[in-house]
């Protein structure tokens, strides 16, 4: 099939499965979606155990796998998702829970990394540096998710401004981390630098390049934008800066996802107050709200449709339940440590490291990062046991975040 036709296929799925989900389901969007593609697949399943000679599992098996889910979600919608998250997060609100969220995006993705590492050598037997390529894909916490669900929470300012602002960062800087142990567990692979030092610099680059090429492009398209008064063309430039900055950033080797979240906060905040008309403003805010929707719809599809690419077994099912909770616990190790560290300087609601906790979805990411592996013994393992993480995270968790977040939210806001 050619890029046009699966693109059509995509958007006819993603219509026909969220009209499905509105009318019988009424779940929140994206995961209404996931939920039916996931059905109808497991559906195609059983239809060709009960008739082999239909030879259904095989065929879309190989469709699936021809459409390389990785590439497209982190070479593609990735920077649109990251730039559109956030353009909608203001940086002044950003600015006064800085410390939290920034400890939270590093520390806390270093400790997930190393608790969900060593905890799933010691489930599957796997090497400790593999292990721990299975924790640095599993620890950040998809914006993707995690921002759809914060709409429907409608939690305190301040609580939402932390979640929002870790996820968005701890997506850019759980992406490097996983660069640099992949490149120290798989150097025969010809993937990055093999020795400590290399990963050292490597994480240096990454992450320090992105936001300085972000927040480089965002001012420079600022300044272009104060010398147009037009809703049309200013569109179109936030366009082009999400898009081109973000195959850019690819280009220059230096952190994508980075790029475009510090280009974004930088273009979404005080910059557009004085660079756009009110009306320019209005048309943006739609533009992207509407655009983060469908390219929403779209990934949660592929997240259901991408079964057809999973080898399940026994002994992988059981990991993946394992690491339900082990994912859960490097997640808490995540929250909880930052906030200890912060206690002394600042008051916290007791509320807050469940909620973050709990809160803090996986998606899309880790699962195209699994994809995304070099080919090993252990990478089928790994590929399965992500599935089962991010299908309990995005169901279970997203569909009882929302009443736990408004049971907190009666208490005084959290800070």
């Amino acid at each position: 099939m050619t890029f046009l036709q699966i693109t059509s296929a995509l958007i006819v799925l993603a219509g026909t499965f969220a009209a499905i989900n509105a009318i019988f389901f009424r779940l929140p969007s994206a995961i209404g979606i996931l939920i039916v593609s996931l059905l109808a697949s497991l559906g195609l399943l059983g239809l060709d155990a009960l008739w082999p000679g239909l030879h259904l599992t095989a065929e879309l098996q190989r469709m699936v796998v021809a459409f390389d889910f990785s590439d497209a979600l982190l070479e593609g919608m990735l920077g649109l998702l990251l730039f559109a998250g956030a353009l909608h997060v203001k940086f002044s609100d950003l600015k006064a829970h800085w410390g939290i969220v920034m400890l939270m995006a590093t520390m806390g993705v270093c400790l997930s990394t190393l608790v969900a590492g060593v905890g799933f050598s010691w489930i599957t037997g796997a090497p400790l540096l593999i292990a721990l390529v299975f924790g640095a894909l599993i620890s950040p916490t998809d914006p993707v998710a995690v921002l759809g669900v914060l709409r429907a929470a409608k939690l305190p300012k301040s609580l939402e401004t932390k979640i929002a602002g870790e996820s968005l960062f701890n997506d850019g800087v759980g992406y490097v981390v996983f660069l640099v142990l992949v490149g120290l567990a798989f150097p025969a692979a010809g993937a990055h630098g093999a020795s400590f030092g290399d990963a050292a610099l490597l994480f240096f680059r990454e992450a320090f390049g992105g936001a300085v090429l972000g927040l480089a492009l965002g001012w420079g398209t600022y300044r272009v934008m104060c010398e147009i008064n037009d809703y049309s063309v200013e569109v179109l430039l936030t366009l082009a800066l999400a898009f081109g900055g973000y195959q850019l950033a690819l280009w220059l080797h230096v952190s994508a996802p980075i790029m475009a979240v510090c280009a974004g906060l930088l273009i979404g905040d005080e910059m557009t107050a004085h660079a756009m008309m009110q009306k320019t403003r209005d048309y943006v805010d739609a533009f992207w709200k509407l655009l983060d929707e469908i390219l929403n719809a779209i990934l949660f599809l592929m997240i259901g449709l991408e079964v057809f690419a999973i080898a399940f077994s026994i002994g992988a099912i059981t990991a993946g339940l394992l690491a339900i909770g082990l994912s859960l616990l490097a997640r808490w190790c995540a929250v909880i440590v930052p906030i200890m560290v912060l206690r002394p300087f600042r008051d916290f609601s007791q509320g807050i490291v469940p909620i973050m906790t709990w809160g803090g979805l996986k998606g899309g990411i880790s699962v195209a990062l699994a994809l995304s592996l070099p080919e090993s013994e252990f990478k089928p393992l790994i590929l399965t046991v992500t599935y089962i993480v991010v299908l309990f995270s995005i169901i279970v968790q997203g569909l009882t975040v929302a009443p736990m977040a408004r049971r907190v939210s009666d208490n005084p806001d959290p800070r």
